[in-house]
């Protein structure tokens, strides 16, 4: 395989897309083409070398007609032992009213509040 790849999480959610894209029966192109991306973007993204945004997550899991949290899941956005933080980074990715550099600066905000008050500050 590659070797400048981006990371485990987005090795497995390439892998994921892929077995999801076979699974409905599209090529590369028909997803592409449904999701609004690229054919190049889409195929990096499935080899791991490329991390997508939240909102072609969305529009990935749209077309596969699956569910948008997966993919968050899959790719690193929400973590599965959020008991406490998902419905938050949802809200978050979820609000049109926001751009994409408005809601990953939000998430990385609340993600340091979290791992602040997890280390036993009670302020």
């Amino acid at each position: 395989m590659a070797k400048g790849k981006v990371g485990k999480t987005v090795e497995s959610l390439g892998d994921y897309l892929r077995e999801q894209r076979v699974s409905a029966q599209l090529s590369l192109r028909q997803l592409a083409e449904q999701a609004g991306v690229s054919n190049p973007y889409l195929s990096q993204i499935e080899h791991g070398l490329r991390r997508p945004s939240a909102e072609v997550l969305q529009q990935l899991a749209k077309a596969l007609r699956i569910s948008a949290e997966q993919l968050y899941l899959r790719a690193g956005i929400v973590s599965p032992d959020d008991g406490v933080g998902g419905s938050v980074e949802l809200a978050v990715l979820g609000d049109t009213a926001l751009t994409e550099r408005q809601k990953q600066t939000l998430l990385d905000v609340y993600a340091s509040f979290l791992a602040l008050n997890s280390g036993g500050d009670t302020n």
